[in-house]
């Protein structure tokens, strides 16, 4: 445990980061599984659009890497 001011705020901010990192991560995740179980295509048209959007703002946040995100959008495309 910490002693210094702040090194105890550096591990409030870590634990609240790595919360929603990994709330992030998981709705990401599930996006992409979603795009790959759809059945027909206006489902797939759906959900693909869905997960764009989110695969994008992972990018942007460097949740994930942005040549990451764009790698995964191409690959989910064919």
């Amino acid at each position: 445990m910490p002693k210094i001011k702040s090194a105890k705020k550096r591990m409030r901010q870590a634990r609240a980061r790595t919360a929603q990192n990994r709330s992030q991560r998981s709705q990401l995740r599930t996006a992409i599984k979603r795009v790959r179980q759809a059945t027909d295509a206006e489902s797939k048209a759906k959900a693909f659009a869905q997960a764009e959007q989110i695969i994008d703002r992972a990018g942007r946040k460097r949740l994930i890497h942005p040549n990451t995100a764009a790698r995964w959008k191409s690959r989910l495309v064919k």
